[in-house]
């Protein structure tokens, strides 16, 4: 199916109308929010509706809503991750991105890999076990066998009691053959952002290069799936265009993905346009205030329930905090957003590919989590235990994925806490897991992670469920 046919702009409009016209309709929304509580998702233009709502009852309902269905399936854990630049160098002429290829004052780099030997350690270092590698798209400087070395050297540099154990992948639409290649190195979620799904926007923003192909690029998720690879992850970057056209589609290609091949995406992230190097997020006038994102994540949320949302350090401290609840299960920490950013602040300054908001260390947003009542997860257990795609989907429909992401959420807090954390954050840390240890309510569950959290503290380390 071509992505004309399953981004019909003809029914993105229609639902626009229809969303629009039924924003005072308090019934309808009633309806929309009773069908949400059963947690079986809604349609791109249901959401559409409560999105619209002009009813501030409906839309205290909305994030109550969210609110129940992200404990029921999420819990309190969020899950931390680093991203890691490989390389800026790109040959498309995209007009919001720093890393474009017409900007000739950006200095550009590649890592070697001995260079991202050093950047997995100084991420090591910080804790993290959970990178999503970025690399601009450029088949001369950064062709696949260079992303492929790369995985290698990540997962094969242990430093400490440190080890990467799940790279997740933001490159440029590929083919299938090379999907199979990524998946035969083992790497966790495939993502890619759309940027808009509206295609008249979408070639004015990309008016060179590649990805100026809007078909190609909207199908790569539909090529990556033939390819083996069942975790992919969505996203618009909000403030380009009309984030009602954007949300809608969006829903649309999860719909789409579910309808052929029986699973949505692992993940949807939300970021917003971001100022960088020769970029004025000002210049782009579908920008969106911080009421309507959260309105945003509180309906993606009870639309699709189960799809881990991820939001980065794009957005500040207070922002994040406020749509933690909301539905959020995934966040970054400690980020830079440079080619090198880890190991030579100088040096990476001017290649970053957005300014971040959130400038606090891995430690500093793990100890906040904690002082809000959450348990940052640093676990990679399903990706490794094959359960991925329709076989994750099943266990968190069926509930049963608790017994296996409280566990693992806590005893990855208890080897982040031994190797890494301060004394005020192991205190915090172990009260929050005496805590979790008494809500598990399945005897072999609990006694199997109290053993593994023994052998935490003799040294051992890496045990899932």
């Amino acid at each position: 199916m071509s992505a004309t046919q399953f981004i019909d702009h003809s029914e993105i409009l229609a639902t626009m109308r229809y969303a629009t016209e039924n924003a005072g309709n308090r019934q309808l929304a009633d309806a929309i929010l009773d069908k949400a509580r059963e947690c079986k998702g809604l349609s791109h233009r249901e959401a559409a509706v409560l999105l619209e709502s002009t009813d501030p009852e409906i839309t205290e309902r909305i994030k109550e809503l969210a609110r129940e269905i992200k404990k029921r399936f999420y819990g309190n854990r969020i899950v931390m991750f680093a991203p890691l630049y490989l390389s800026n160098y790109c040959i498309n002429g995209c007009t919001y991105c720093p890393y474009h290829a017409i900007n000739r004052d950006i200095p550009r780099r590649k890592l070697s890999q001995e260079e991202i030997r050093r950047e997995v350690i100084a991420l090591q270092d910080m804790g993290h076990k959970r990178l999503a590698i970025e690399a601009g798209e450029d088949p001369r400087n950064n062709p696949l066998e260079y992303i492929l070395e790369s995985i290698d050297t990540i997962y094969s540099t242990h430093h400490r009691n440190g080890a990467i154990r799940r790279v997740n992948v933001n490159i440029a639409a590929t083919t299938v053959e090379n999907y199979r290649r990524l998946h035969d190195a083992g790497i966790g979620t495939y993502i890619l952002f759309q940027e808009t799904y509206n295609k008249p926007n979408y070639e004015r923003l990309h008016p060179t290069g590649p990805k100026s192909d809007y078909a190609y690029h909207t199908e790569a998720m539909d090529r990556a799936m033939e390819g083996g690879i069942d975790d992919v992850g969505l996203g618009v970057l909000y403030g380009l265009s009309t984030y009602l056209y954007d949300f809608i589609g969006l829903l649309m290609h999860a719909e789409h993905l579910e309808e052929r091949f029986g699973v949505g995406p692992h993940t949807i992230s939300v970021p917003r346009i971001c100022s960088a190097y020769d970029i004025e997020k000002g210049d782009f006038n579908n920008g969106i205030s911080d009421e309507l994102f959260r309105r945003i994540v509180a309906v993606l949320r009870i639309a699709v329930p189960y799809t881990g949302l991820i939001v980065s350090t794009r957005e500040s401290p207070a922002v994040r905090a406020s749509v933690i609840d909301l539905g959020v299960s995934q966040i970054s920490g400690g980020s830079r957003t440079s080619v090198g950013g880890y190991t030579d602040d100088k040096e990476a300054d001017d290649t970053a590919q957005f300014d971040v908001s959130d400038n606090r260390t891995l430690s500093e947003v793990t100890e906040w989590l904690l002082d809000t009542g959450h348990i940052p997860s640093f676990c990679t257990a399903c990706y490794r235990e094959g359960r991925t795609g329709d076989r994750f989907m099943s266990l968190v429909k069926s509930g049963q994925i608790a017994n296996c992401c409280g566990p693992n959420a806590i005893i990855t807090l208890k080897e982040f806490m031994t190797d890494y954390g301060t004394t005020s954050l192991r205190e915090k840390g172990e009260a929050l897991i005496r805590r979790e240890l008494e809500s598990i309510t399945n005897p072999k569950v609990k006694e199997t992670t109290m053993r593994y959290l023994a052998r935490i503290e003799q040294g051992e380390r890496d045990f899932r469920f």
